[in-house]
């Protein structure tokens, strides 16, 4: 039985217009960047482009996830099928009009196919980890919790921020269950587990993976280990520092209890470690031209092999719900949907953004990714890039033959989708899988604007030093 994460603890909505022209500025930015009226007017014509106006239903749907939790609709907007509704609703004309107005059946077929590439990933990954368990009961100190976090982020990149946020989450509440100020752990977990450390690797984060199905040398990613490795050291400093701040501000009571409930860590399911690597090996072997969904069927095989090679209590023991996947699986078919005239508009146009150094596409591709979640919006850079190029907008040392985008661009647009998709619950797909667990463990976690809040606050300061270090002349 699926098991509801409990109600969204209402925040104060003072500041919600600055959040709210934070959260819309790439939008309202794009709209200014390709406003011009003679490409953009309605009507039949296959290479059409959607009119600006067609963005009000992304938008939308972004409000809707920020804003719904913190109204009176906050029930009606926790069952899953309702978030499907509205993704429905909202997402019902963008698809009419690609379809029967400007039959662009390619920009639609290409929105399907990532997203259940996308879904597929999270989801296989999601199960799998959920069949090891992670017993025991550490104590609930700094080093402790610094120490879970480091070795999150250092595996991520080989299973899956997706796998290693579902491997660790659990057990990390478990030791921090008596305390009280164990917010700011989850928060640090979903910057570090869930999004930086999946830089690495194509199985990391979706943009990657994406990236490396458009033809990117599987290790090439292995380039951007200077970036991930500036913002690691940055984060994990300020959160042991952060920790060691409220760890002193726990009772006396809540330490002796800690210090008496400590179990050593022990490990059940461990034969999933191998479907988790099965993962892996289809994502880097099995290419596309080998069968239409083949790679996703494949993954789809180890979780059935997972299920049957696994006793059924571990995932009990676990408190294993599909409540974290399914929210994520109706939350990005409406994001997914909605978004696609956002695409083709920067597709066709975003050259005319200006976004023409490495830090600008850095910075672009990041905000962007916040908002339209970071997997698309990679793509569409990406597919930017490669156009001016090709058109002599762009110049440099180029990744290879097949992917004549220069070297320095390509980390700048990887780095900017991998990191700042932690800015957002909606950035990146294991953000709300976690903000879920951690709600069914009774953690208030801040609302959307409240965690962008942690986000501006700690990541941006760290993407500025990115961007001066590594992406200068933009």
């Amino acid at each position: 039985m699926v098991s509801e994460d409990p109600m969204l603890s209402r925040s104060s909505l003072a500041h919600r217009p600055h959040f709210t022209r934070r959260l819309l500025a790439p939008a309202l930015a794009l709209t200014a960047g390709l406003a011009p009226a003679t490409a953009l007017a309605s009507g039949g014509g296959g290479g059409e482009l959607p009119p600006i106006w067609m963005l009000s239903f992304f938008v939308i749907m972004l409000l809707s996830i920020a804003v719904l939790p913190l109204t009176r609709l906050e029930h009606w907007w926790h069952k899953n099928e309702n978030k499907l509704k509205v993704g429905a609703v909202l997402a019902a004309y963008p698809l009419i009009w690609v379809t029967f107005i400007s039959h662009n059946y390619t920009a639609l077929w290409h929105v399907i196919e990532e997203y259940v590439s996308f879904i597929v990933l999270l989801g296989t990954l999601f199960y799998v980890s959920g069949g090891i368990l992670l017993k025991g009961d550490l104590r609930a100190t700094p080093g402790t919790n610094f120490k879970f976090l480091l070795f999150g982020t250092s595996i991520a990149s080989i299973i899956g921020t997706t796998g290693a946020s579902m491997l660790l989450i659990r057990p990390l509440l478990r030791t921090n269950h008596e305390r009280r100020y164990k917010v700011h752990i989850v928060i640090f977990f979903i910057f570090l587990v869930s999004n930086i450390g999946g830089s690495l690797l194509p199985i990391g984060d979706p943009p990657l993976f994406l990236g490396y199905l458009r033809g990117v040398p599987f290790l090439w990613t292995l380039n951007l280990w200077r970036e991930m490795l500036v913002v690691c050291v940055i984060l994990l400093t300020s959160f042991y520092l952060l920790d060691r701040h409220f760890w002193k501000r726990e009772s006396d009571k809540v330490k002796a209890f800690d210090a008496n409930t400590v179990e050593p860590l022990s490990i059940e399911g461990t034969s999933n470690v191998i479907w988790l690597l099965g993962i892996v090996l289809c994502v880097a072997l099995i290419k596309p031209e080998y069968g239409l969904f083949l790679r996703e069927a494949a993954m789809i095989g180890c979780a059935v092999a997972s299920k049957f090679m696994t006793k059924a209590d571990i995932r009990e023991k676990n408190r294993f719900s599909w409540f974290p996947i399914l929210e994520v699986a109706a939350l990005f078919i409406g994001i997914f949907l909605t978004m696609i005239p956002a695409q083709m508009l920067l597709s066709a146009r975003g050259g005319e953004l200006g976004v023409d150094t490495p830090a600008k596409f850095f910075w672009i591709t990041g905000l962007l990714s916040s908002v339209l979640d970071n997997a698309p919006t990679y793509v569409v850079f990406f597919e930017t890039a490669k156009g001016m190029v090709e058109h002599g907008q762009l110049g440099g040392e180029l990744v290879s033959d097949v992917i004549r985008i220069p070297v320095i661009v390509l980390q700048a647009i990887s780095v900017g989708a991998v990191f700042m998709g932690a800015n957002t619950y909606i950035g990146n797909g294991p953000n709300f899988m976690v903000k879920a667990i951690a709600e069914e463990q009774k953690i208030e976690m801040p609302s959307f604007f409240g965690y962008m809040k942690w986000s501006g606050l700690v990541l941006m300061p760290c993407f500025l030093l990115v961007s001066l270090l590594f992406f200068r002349g933009g």
